[in-house]
């Protein structure tokens, strides 16, 4: 027959999925990984068989074939009926599911209570917070036409659009222009921009300007500096927003910085966050997180069984936190 776990955490980004099956008492009976969730890239039918053969090997490695809670923290996961939908797709794996947007996994893993706010800087950029009484704080988080900007996507982006109106004279001078290129073994930009456009240099390698980008602008190069600050005044003006629209603003609260951009821990970027927000939220306690955000899935999922502070210490205890 096998046990009923206490929870299944869900931890699923564009990149990577993880799965950890967790023991009421906060025992990891068993985890698994597998390959990202990208519905809105695939289609809703693919994306969720994916993540059921990982959930399915998590559970068979655990010897559990049911679950008393789903906790499940999702990328593409941004609106309430996005959550609804993906609520309904997981329903058959437990008694209680619960979705939320994967950002709420990096919050709550790095607080000891379900307060504070957080904000991952990865492949795009969202930010998210939760009070003690329930109340959270989002964004839709869809891009431009939601009023995002930065992420390394974007941040790739901005850094070949001014290495090529530097290369050819509409812009200031920058050394993007050729950092850019020399990074794919090519000239210059003209040579790089060729490249992109027919796909010789797939598409899907853009972010790997990202780091480029950073390097150029720990060099002193100021159009790449400039695009940091850039990335550090949307990161502070996200997290202010939401602890405003929480009350939180003039309460010691804590602010995690996470998603592989932040995680990084560039310098420039860091410190910039640190000094905007000492201005405009001087109480905010910045933090980087780089625990596994899975873990944070589990903690939400421990707080819906109302499990008791030692089984969140043993759980944290197997994450290494």
């Amino acid at each position: 027959m096998g046990l009923t776990a206490g929870v299944l955490a869900i931890d699923a980004g564009n990149s990577k999925t993880d799965v950890a099956v967790v023991a009421p008492d906060g025992t990891v009976l068993a985890t698994a990984r597998g390959e990202g969730f990208r519905p809105p890239a695939v289609g809703l039918d693919t994306a969720m068989a994916a993540l059921a053969a990982t959930v399915a090997r998590a559970l068979a490695a655990a010897g559990a074939p049911a679950v008393a809670h789903v906790s499940a923290c999702l990328a593409n996961a941004d609106l309430p009926v996005e959550e609804q939908q993906l609520t309904e797709a997981l329903e058959t794996r437990g008694t209680t599911v619960e979705v939320r947007n994967d950002t709420f996994a990096v919050l709550r893993a790095g607080v000891t209570e379900p307060r504070g706010v957080a904000v991952v800087c990865g492949a795009g950029i969202n930010c998210v917070g939760m009070h003690p009484d329930g109340r959270t704080a989002r964004f839709p988080a869809l891009g431009r036409i939601s009023g995002d900007w930065g992420g390394g996507w974007a941040l790739a982006e901005e850094a070949l659009w001014y290495a090529a109106r530097a290369q050819d004279g509409r812009g200031a001078p920058t050394a993007l222009a050729r950092a850019l290129p020399a990074h794919f073994g090519l000239p210059d930009m003209p040579a790089l921009i060729e490249a992109l456009h027919l796909r010789r240099v797939p598409s899907s390698r853009r972010h790997e300007l990202t780091p480029v980008l950073f390097a150029t602008a720990a060099d002193g190069d100021p159009v790449a500096r400039a695009i940091v600050d850039r990335q550090a005044d949307e990161v502070v003006t996200m997290a202010t927003v939401a602890l405003t629209r929480l009350g939180l603003l003039d309460e010691r609260t804590p602010v995690l910085l996470g998603g592989s951009v932040l995680a990084a821990g560039h310098p420039r970027l860091v410190d910039r966050v640190r000094a905007l927000l000492a201005d405009r939220a001087p109480r905010a306690v910045p933090r980087i997180v780089t625990a596994a955000p899975v873990l944070g899935a589990a903690l939400l999922g421990l707080d819906r069984l109302a499990a008791p502070p030692e089984s969140h210490h043993r759980l944290r205890a197997h994450f290494g936190t």
